[in-house]
């Protein structure tokens, strides 16, 4: 029997490349001022995703929240072998805390025939790991978080490996079940050249729309809307066309959305810049490092 894996992902900033250049005023991040990536622990999930479809068959779905660059990490899941993908983009997500974020995904996986709904264990732009089991909740399905390894599935019951920090746990729950997945679970497999050739092509409605409107500048809004329209049927019959939803479309209550429905609140924000009043050089041997460590043993910086 196949299963099919609804599988959640995220397009984030690049943290990696953080430097002073990058930050405002108030510490917060510019993040257009750094490149845009595949969440790396999405990609494990999708790994799992894909390894599960590899012996087991079923359809995969993935699905991304974001503005419409987050596009490009739908693609990329297409590349790697998922079968359907969607954004869900709204200017009236934006601001969503992972509470809101959570019921905005939670309204879009329940409109999925699913039996595993996957999802990295945590985004690096954030460092919650709270989405994954807030939309288990919502979706009233059984969690096994913090997945390092799927030891077996069979049937309707699934066992998994966990990581419990000082060793690991494994847990049988029945389906429908919610993952979330560990960085170290898999080795994400690259993106396959015949996927890629495939789908290369693929488009949201609204980058269909933002190509024809650049390749028709003198057009009027109501030519760009009849041409954006032909393309986007013309991509559905090739199976090229990403899925976009907005609230509207999931019947999303609005006072669970956004900023209006995030408690959580930024009570203050504060840069710690860490100068140092003086510096020695160390040299590159045995001899400094070795001379340095005892420095710092007589002046009891270490035991």
């Amino acid at each position: 029997m196949g299963y099919n894996c609804v599988v959640l992902i995220k397009q984030v900033p690049d943290t990696k490349s953080i430097t002073g250049d990058v930050m405002n005023d108030d510490g917060t991040v510019k993040r257009s001022a750094l490149p845009a990536i595949f969440n790396p622990e999405d990609l494990n999930a999708l790994e799992l995703a894909l390894e599960i479809k590899d012996e087991f068959g079923g359809h995969i779905t993935v699905i991304a929240m974001g503005l419409p660059a987050a596009s490009a990490v739908l693609r990329d899941s297409l590349f790697r072998g998922a079968d359907e993908a969607i954004l869900v983009t709204d200017r009236r997500c934006a601001a969503s805390d992972t509470l809101a974020t959570s019921y905005i995904l939670s309204c879009a996986v329940k409109k999925i025939d699913y039996d595993i709904v996957l999802c990295g264990r945590q985004a690096i732009d954030g460092d919650t790991a709270q989405v994954g089991p807030q939309l288990a909740e919502k979706l009233g399905v059984t969690q096994i978080t913090y997945v390092e390894k799927l030891i077996e599935l069979d049937g309707r019951t699934i066992t998994a490996q966990r990581n419990i920090g000082n060793g690991w746990q494994q847990v049988k729950a029945e389906l429908p079940v919610l993952l979330t997945v560990m960085g170290d679970a898999n080795e994400p497999r690259v993106a396959a050249a015949k996927m890629m050739m495939k789908n290369k092509k693929a488009l949201t409605p609204i980058e269909v729309e933002g190509k024809i409107k650049a390749e028709n500048t003198e057009a009027g809004e109501a030519d760009i809307k009849e041409l954006a329209e032909h393309k986007c049927n013309k991509l559905v019959e090739e199976g090229l066309l990403i899925k976009q939803w907005d609230l509207d479309f999931l019947e999303a209550d609005l006072n669970w959305c956004g900023q209006s429905g995030s408690p959580t609140k930024v009570h203050r924000i504060q840069s710690v810049v860490l100068s140092a009043k003086e510096s020695k050089e160390v040299e590159p041997n045995d001899k400094g490092i070795s001379d340095m460590i005892h420095e710092l043993i007589e002046e009891k910086t270490i035991a």
